[in-house]
């Protein structure tokens, strides 16, 4: 298949997923919070917990298998992953403003992720993440057209995955302090599960950690440049 026509392809698979994703938060939203979604959070039967932690491997189990078809080489999988989870997630915030005006701005917080541990952050931080993620795929996507054998480099990896943790450091950051907060990290190894959701629904944002989600986006923007400037070491990974 022709780059244009699979790039045309994975797009509309990852618009789709995001209306998907956006039509199920809708419903949650309307049996959890029919006066508008807020914190702290509503109680949710356990087994609808259960239920979304599940739904959430199995979105990312449906991005990966759509990148392992559609790419030839790791490096090309990895490009359509990050392609289709960045589209994905910025069409999902759309269809929500679409559908419902939500959010009122990009600065709303937000609960992102359940795995593995609580996700939170304004909008516009996700969005920008996606933004990178994209042309990130992009640029690997146009070099392995180029070059079948092109291969990134040690060091772009390491600013990669650095700036990745970073960044989720960043989403992790305001939970984790409010929950340490209340508990050391020794008591939560031993602390019932049951205590540790009671506490969660108390949780109020409160700050989020700009200088993180600078700091790793500004490690990940480099190792884009690097793509960018045509780098091809082979031996270095």
């Amino acid at each position: 298949m022709p780059l244009r026509y699979k790039i045309i392809w994975m797009t509309l698979f990852a618009v789709a997923m995001g209306f998907l994703e956006s039509a199920v938060v809708i419903y949650m939203r309307e049996l959890l919070y029919p006066d508008g979604f807020a914190f702290p959070l509503s109680l949710i039967p356990g087994h609808l917990v259960l239920t979304e932690l599940l739904r959430e491997v199995a979105t990312i189990l449906m991005l990966l298998s759509i990148a392992v078809i559609a790419g030839q080489t790791f490096l090309e999988r990895f490009a359509w992953f990050i392609y289709i989870f960045g589209v994905w997630d910025i069409f999902y915030y759309i269809f929500l403003k679409v559908m419902i005006n939500w959010p009122a701005s990009l600065l709303t917080w937000d609960l992102l992720f359940l795995i593995p541990t609580t996700w939170t952050g304004p909008v516009v931080a996700p969005v920008i993440v996606s933004i990178l993620m994209i042309i990130m795929a992009i640029c690997i996507i146009k070099r392995n057209k180029e070059n079948p054998h092109y291969k990134i480099s040690r060091l772009s990896w390491i600013l990669t995955i650095c700036g990745s943790i970073i960044i989720f450091t960043a989403f992790i950051y305001d939970y984790s302090s409010f929950i340490l907060n209340n508990f050391s990290f020794i008591e939560l190894l031993s602390l019932p599960s049951q205590t540790l959701y009671d506490l969660s629904l108390k949780y109020i944002p409160l700050n989020f950690p700009w200088v993180l989600l600078v700091a790793g986006s500004t490690l990940i923007i480099i190792a884009i440049i690097k793509i960018i400037k045509h780098e091809h070491t082979p031996k270095n990974l």
